[in-house]
């Protein structure tokens, strides 16, 4: 394989594996925590307008994790999931130190630093985004 390829397989596996774990997490605070359950659970935790928050980052975790694997959109959604981890980070997991087994942070701060490589190297060629946008010379394809 070349340089080219192991890239774009590399970048592949991150983004479905990151996508699969933010989905993952958005359907868990939909159905095992609830929103309500997750809005009282962010209201402890000291998270500003928490009964806005939750549901908003329970959306974005589950379709936002939905469309890194399918790689729709990457760029957007995971600067995004990257920007919803750094609020988690600061607004719950610093003052616990780093480790996640004490409520440390991370798990949100490796996920953080994914998501943001995918956002600034977009989605790869194997993706929805590579076949929608990724025709040279378009101007659609600087989101691919």
């Amino acid at each position: 394989m070349n340089k080219s390829t192991l890239t774009n397989t590399a970048l592949t596996v991150l983004r479905v594996i990151v996508g699969f774990i933010f989905a993952a997490h958005g359907w868990q605070k939909f159905n095992e925590f609830t929103i309500a359950g997750t809005q009282a659970t962010f209201g402890k935790m000291g998270v500003p307008a928490a009964d806005m928050v939750a549901p908003v980052v329970a959306t974005l975790e589950l379709v936002g994790g939905i469309a890194l694997v399918a790689g729709v959109l990457a760029r957007v959604f995971a600067a995004l999931l990257a920007l919803d981890m750094l609020g988690a980070l600061f607004l719950v997991h610093a003052p616990a130190g780093l480790f996640a087994d004490k409520g440390g942070y991370e798990l949100v701060l490796a996920l953080a630093a994914a998501a943001a490589a995918v956002a600034l190297t977009g989605a790869g060629r194997i993706s929805v985004d590579a076949v929608a946008f990724g025709r040279k010379g378009s101007r659609l394809s600087v989101l691919a």
